[in-house]
């Protein structure tokens, strides 16, 4: 049975030094790892990422306000009202475009798909041509998963060494503007841009795989031929030199926005103002102009991180603008192995601190290492523009070393319930939640204190040892030992030790205990009472059991911790002790039940106490007076 060192100290360690874990706690924890690993996947973590991307990225790459060379002709509602409902005759289309030319623009780039001839009259198509081909002119086009058969002009893309781009965004086909318009324009860019999983549009893509060539995107082609360049040229390192530019393709060729897209209505005229000659020519010299719409009538709306009708042009506008600036952020093709290899490590790192050190230091170690990522994932961002998230792999660590906490608080918690049920063996319950709530009121190095012995003894043991069936002896010394114990703790008492079918108990230890000499002297008379029930039981009666005999001594002795670093034992020392064992056995001289020694009999009131005789204590020369009481209760026979 565990001693009261014993479980003293695991408790006052429990918690605080590494233990086995249950085995619940053990594959719960393997869980979360299990977890850990799952959600550290990119496709489960995009969506935060991107999120927390969408905050981060205009302070770390110091995105100021939009850049005024580009400028943006708007197809709004008030146009419509103006001209007309969509689609406009192509006659009326290239009004505008010519007025836009006459401005002397570096380039115009239509965020609108001319696909198929006017429909309103045949020499509208001739018309659009020629302002098409007034100024440097850059017409969309789109991908299809079909093999259309149409073609157009390919902007070559040269290349000094072999370059890896496994996400590029590849279609068999495309479709082209009308037949008429693609000799008129200047170049020709994919009006193509996809929402992430979460719905906003974050990325534009820089080149696309499609019709057996890599073609460039509507603002790639755009700032190229604004720049006077012929060729995209993509250099070692894997980046996509666009004229003066240079932007990292990753591996997907697509262009990270910095952030949501700025409100670009600063940037933006109406092209009615253009059709009735309101707006100076002059303000475009030069210039970027981008020919769009944020009427909902042409479809042109998107979801953005800033909006759920984020005009397409719009998009198109920051594309460029963020090319122009060159502080373009990426994500490296190994970016997602390094943020897995970061949740693994933490994650580990973290279910590790739980379980190793206290759970303040845990709690900051692990702090710490999560901050650590944090930091050096937006370093990455802000010096080297790689796009590392920098809460995902601390998020789900910190998921699982919380996780892991729980399970030790758990598990502290079911080895604290254990460890009361067995300490309540030993002492009083209120004893045991005493200790419990603070373990460094008791001491357990040696002291000396009064204390009251009591020592039990069954009569005839040895011989009924001899007789019965072993599964029927443990039976019943289970039984006795169940109620014995338990009037003993009740009284407040503390159960050193059982010895065979004896049983040594100490009264005011480990905490003081008022008139314990009349808490033992109670104890014992209920001891016999529950003694002789047992003895009148069936199987008390089958085994003949012996009389209960008890010896009760107080006086002075030296409780503490006794023993060695494998084995402690919180018991007593002194004249008492060995007072209270020949008490117990001079049972057998005075033929009584319950003998008492002269210490314990100052305590008591005399008239609850009949002297039996004298004897001389073992270790002592003089002879002393001991008691039994007056009352006791009667015999089995």
């Amino acid at each position: 049975m565990l001693k009261l060192a014993e479980l003293l100290r695991v408790g006052w360690v429990l918690g605080y030094r590494r233990v086995p874990w249950p085995p619940f706690a053990g594959a719960l924890a393997l869980l979360v790892a299990l977890t850990a690993w799952v959600l550290a996947s990119d496709t489960f973590r995009t969506m935060p990422r991107e999120r927390i991307f969408d905050r981060i990225l205009p302070g770390l790459l110091h995105r100021g306000p939009a850049p005024a060379d580009i400028v943006i002709v708007d197809i709004d509602r008030r146009s419509l009202s103006a001209v007309g409902a969509w689609p406009w005759p192509r006659a009326q289309l290239a009004r505008l475009v010519a007025d836009v030319a006459s401005a002397h623009p570096s380039v115009i780039a239509l965020d609108l798909f001319l696909a198929g001839p006017d429909r309103w009259a045949p020499d509208g198509d001739r018309q659009l041509a020629e302002a098409l081909a007034a100024a440097p002119t850059v017409l969309g086009f789109v991908l299809d998963t079909r093999q259309l058969g149409g073609s157009l002009p390919t902007t070559p893309v040269l290349t000094r060494q072999p370059i890896a781009l496994p996400g590029l965004w590849r279609e068999p086909g495309i479709g082209v503007p009308a037949a008429s318009l693609v000799d008129a324009a200047a170049g020709f860019g994919a009006l193509v841009m996809a929402a992430d999983i979460d719905g906003p549009i974050r990325r534009m893509p820089l080149l696309v795989a499609a019709d057996g060539a890599v073609r460039p995107s509507l603002a790639v082609e755009a700032v190229l031929i604004a720049g006077g360049g012929a060729m995209l040229l993509i250099q070692p390192g894997g980046l996509l030199q666009i004229a003066d530019h240079a932007v990292p393709l990753g591996g997907d060729a697509q262009l990270r926005l910095p952030g949501p897209p700025r409100d670009w209505s600063h940037h933006t005229v109406s092209a009615e103002q253009f059709l009735n000659g309101s707006t100076p020519r002059d303000s475009l010299r030069g210039k970027i102009v981008l020919i769009g719409a944020s009427a909902p009538e042409l479809g042109g709306l998107r979801e953005s991180a800033a909006s759920l009708t984020t005009p397409s042009v719009w998009l198109q506008a920051e594309a460029i603008a963020t090319i122009l600036r060159g502080r373009v952020a990426f994500r490296p093709w190994w970016a997602t192995h390094a943020e897995e290899a970061a949740t693994l490590a933490l994650g580990s790192l973290a279910l590790l601190l739980s379980v190793s050190l206290i759970p303040s230091l845990a709690s900051g170690l692990t702090l710490l290492l999560c901050v650590a990522w944090s930091g050096f994932a937006l370093g990455a961002i802000s010096g080297f523009r790689w796009l590392l998230d920098p809460l995902g792999p601390p998020a789900i660590a910190l998921i699982g070393f919380i996780v892991a906490m729980l399970c030790r608080f758990a598990r502290d918690e079911w080895r604290a319930r254990m460890l009361r049920l067995s300490f309540e063996q030993h002492l009083a319950s209120d004893v045991v939640r005493r200790i419990a709530a603070d373990p460094g009121s008791i001491r357990l190095r040696g002291e000396m204190r009064e204390i009251t012995a009591l020592f039990t003894d069954i009569e005839g043991f040895t011989s009924m040892t001899e007789r019965a069936a072993p599964t029927d002896l443990v039976a019943l010394l289970d039984a006795y030992f169940e109620a014995t114990t338990r009037i003993i703790t009740d009284h407040g008492g503390m159960i050193d030790k059982i010895v065979g079918d004896a049983i040594h108990a100490i009264f005011n230890a480990p905490f003081s205990l008022p008139d314990h000499p009349r808490r033992a002297v109670e104890s014992a008379l209920a001891l016999l009472q529950v003694s002789e029930t047992m003895r009148a039981s069936p199987l008390g009666r089958q085994l003949q059991l012996g009389r209960t005999r008890v010896g009760i001594e107080t006086g002075a002795a030296i409780v503490g911790d006794v023993g060695g670093g494998r084995k402690l034992d919180y018991t007593a020392h002194g004249n008492a002790m060995n007072a209270a064992a020949r008490l117990e056995a001079a049972n057998k001289e005075f033929g009584s039940s319950i003998c008492i020694g002269p210490g314990t009999a100052e305590h008591l009131d005399p008239a609850t106490l009949r002297p039996i005789g004298t004897l001389v204590p073992r270790g002592q020369s003089r002879e002393v007076s001991v008691y039994t009481l007056a009352v006791l209760p009667a015999a089995t026979p």
